[in-house]
């Protein structure tokens, strides 16, 4: 089992990168901590362009990019439109383009299972974080229930991070939580449960809803989970 403790090493490594040599490190770092193939940080901007760090072979990197997968790549076409973790066993692979193209993914090792986590930014920037490992269904299945949520959080962390070193990026205007929207963030962060929070916080579930409503408008978050990871690198929250 990956502790907390390893996972507050990976989101410490993310904070302190300061180029995009940090994030190829922290994709690197979090492969070996999970024990699993490889871990992936893929985008592309408003203009198209492909920005990418994680474990995949060089050889298959160059060989997507020059055959041009990303106008077929399942997993790239089925998340644009998903805002959740998606398993690629979900995906649609039955055309014979998408299924040659996970034949010969395969030959370059990329492994049989995957999950990816849509991204997304300001400016049309879109983004997803993959892991992806070669094992049986009931192996992953159970490895992804897990390690789901610390999953989630590390990949809008690192997509904040790597939105730092886009260029001309204009800066965002932060708004202030209040100690209540803090208080609940705080809670959410350390992993309890919304009836555990709202417990802990002597409020009911109902107006721990528009705490946790009224700081993801703030954060500009898609959900929760997004709206922690901002409050997090943003120093906001403190775990």
């Amino acid at each position: 089992m990956v502790k907390t403790r390893q996972i507050d090493f990976i989101m410490e490594a993310l904070e302190q990168a300061d180029s995009h040599a940090g994030l190829q490190s922290a994709t690197e770092a979090l492969r070996d901590l999970l024990g699993i193939d490889h871990v992936l940080y893929h985008w592309v901007d408003s203009t198209g362009e492909q920005y990418g760090c994680g474990t995949y072979s060089v050889a298959w990197q160059e060989r997507y990019i020059a055959q041009n997968y990303l106008r077929i790549d399942p997993v790239v076409l089925g998340c644009f439109q998903r805002f959740h973790p998606v398993d690629w066993k979900q995906l649609d692979w039955s055309s014979k383009a998408a299924r040659a193209f996970f034949a010969e993914a395969l030959e370059y090792g990329v492994g049989n299972q995957g999950l990816s986590v849509p991204l997304r930014g300001p400016n049309g920037q879109f983004a997803l974080f993959t892991i992806n490992h070669s094992c049986m269904d009931a192996e992953w299945e159970a490895f992804v229930a897990e390690h789901r949520h610390e999953l989630i959080l590390i990949a809008h962390f690192l997509n904040e991070k790597a939105l730092e070193f886009e260029p001309d990026r204009l800066p965002e205007t932060a708004q202030a939580l209040s100690p209540r929207e803090v208080d609940a963030m705080t809670l959410l962060a350390a992993g309890q449960s919304r009836a555990q929070v709202a417990d802990q916080l002597q409020i009911s579930e109902h107006t721990l809803r528009v705490y946790i409503e009224s700081a993801r408008f703030k954060l500009g978050a898609l959900n929760t989970t997004h709206a922690v990871a901002r409050a997090l690198s943003r120093g906001l929250i403190v775990v």
